[in-house]
């Protein structure tokens, strides 16, 4: 699947659930993308739901920021490293790390929690994912 694909399909997912709980304050939200609610209300929201799995290791993840206002991606490429390897995705902040496979390299998140926290949430917290995400991928 194309990263363009799952941005545009998962806002479409992301704002039906949303949309439902516009009665509630913002952190009653935030609390309900708990992984275990998301994972026994929503089960097609997340792919490893169904698994029992989870994205990051840790104990208290939280689902309302499935991607990170952090990553850049374009899936024509973004542009080609020192040794000619074309970046489809990277991490602004440098976290976490980088997957180079035949010239190509990906941004490796699986081992940086930062988007799952309630912190990070309530300091990034929009009703609209898309508009946290708003950088994420080239206009």
């Amino acid at each position: 699947m194309k990263y363009i694909d799952w941005f545009s399909e998962h806002a479409y997912k992301h704002k039906k659930i949303v949309d439902s709980l516009s009665h509630l304050k913002i952190d009653k939200i935030i609390e309900y993308f708990d992984y275990d609610n998301m994972r026994q209300k929503h089960s097609n929201f997340c792919p490893l739901y169904a698994s029992n799995s989870k994205c990051h290791d840790m104990k208290k993840l939280n689902c309302y920021l499935c991607g990170c206002p952090y990553f850049r991606f374009d899936d024509n490429g973004l542009y080609l490293d020192d040794n000619k390897n074309m970046v489809y995705s990277y991490c602004i902040k440098n976290y976490g790390e980088k997957i180079i496979a035949e010239n190509k390299i990906h941004q490796d998140c699986s081992k940086c929690t930062i988007p799952h926290t309630k912190k990070f949430i309530s300091e990034n917290f929009n009703l609209d994912w898309k508009n946290i995400m708003k950088y994420v991928t080239r206009p």
